[in-house]
């Protein structure tokens, strides 16, 4: 049998165990939540705003800095009133003590004396204070000095770092526009393509349907006629028949007009030869000098005519 003390000792460490599995978990958890929270904090995060920030910060601090030097200052001031106060206390004092002497007054001039004493190491306390404020504000005006020094260099390189981002940032906009890898440039891309999808399947669809009207497959509702398919078929059948004879009258008459322009040129060539040699040298010269214009006092000399058409020279004698 198990005993009491064996049994304890197996449920604490299924409790151990149990706590570790819930810690190990609340760890997960817990990283990734902070993951989770540092991803979404560095994207909203601005570098020219946590700069501004800083440089705020600083200014703050600055100006903490100055105000403790003004306070510092204002207390060594009231430091050296006082010890201004007790000086002339002192002297007072010692100018009475004399004058008691003179008198006679010796025990008058033992306390003027005593009061002078107490001034004195009044007097001798301020001083040392006086001294310890002095070389506080000096302290703190050379760290006022130096952190202005840095507060401007810093605001320097604030902006110039504002100006580098800002320009690196603008950079990227107009190459992520110009590539269409941006969020907005992409939301118009796809709007232009579904514009286009659009356009297109409405210009395939318009054009189907006039097709089908042309075929005769749907109607003419606005024209209140409807069309009729033997009609249709008669139209296309004529508009065919007009083609053909179109076509025909075509050839012929470029068959009619090939013997003409063959019977023309014919006539030219006999014309040609019948002529005189004058005329034939003339039309060589004509050809030789281009298109130089001809007077018109010269003109073709007539054709010769065959001796058995002339008529017969009338004889001696004979009458003409």
């Amino acid at each position: 049998m198990i005993s009491a003390r064996s049994r304890g000792l197996m449920a604490a460490k299924m409790l151990m165990k149990g706590t570790a599995a819930r810690m190990g978990v609340m760890k997960r958890v817990s990283l990734v939540f902070k993951a989770k929270a540092n991803k979404a904090l560095d994207k909203m995060e601005d570098p020219r705003e946590t700069l501004d920030y800083s440089y705020q910060r600083q200014l703050e601090l600055l100006t903490k800095v100055r105000r403790g030097v003004a306070d510092v200052a204002t207390s060594r001031k009231r430091v050296e009133l006082q010890m201004n106060q007790l000086q002339q206390q002192s002297n007072k004092l010692e100018d009475q003590a004399r004058k008691a002497l003179g008198m006679g007054r010796e025990d008058l001039a033992r306390g003027a004396l005593e009061r002078k004493a107490s001034a004195q190491g009044q007097l001798n306390d301020l001083q040392v204070q006086y001294a310890q404020l002095q070389g506080e504000e000096e302290k703190l005006t050379v760290a006022s000095q130096r952190l202005q020094a840095k507060v401007d260099a810093f605001r320097t390189r604030k902006e110039t770092i504002k100006a580098t981002y800002t320009a690196a940032e603008a950079q990227t906009r107009i190459n992520e526009a110009f590539t269409g890898i941006s969020e907005e440039m992409g939301d118009v891309g796809m709007a232009i393509q579904r514009a286009e999808d659009k356009t297109a399947q409405m210009q395939a669809r318009a054009g189907a349907i006039d097709e089908l009207m042309a075929s005769g497959a749907l109607d003419d509702a606005v024209g209140g006629s409807q069309r009729d398919d033997i009609q249709t078929e008669l139209d296309m059948m004529s508009a065919g028949s007009d083609v053909e004879r179109e076509l025909s009258r075509l050839k012929g008459e470029i068959t009619t007009g090939a013997p003409k322009q063959l019977e023309g040129g014919a006539n030219g060539s006999s014309q040609e030869a019948q002529a005189g040699p004058g005329q034939a040298t003339q039309a060589q010269g004509t050809q030789a000098q281009g298109t130089q214009y001809a007077p018109p006092s010269q003109q073709a000399q007539p054709a010769s005519i065959p001796a058995s058409d002339r008529p017969a020279e009338p004889q001696d004698g004979e009458p003409a």
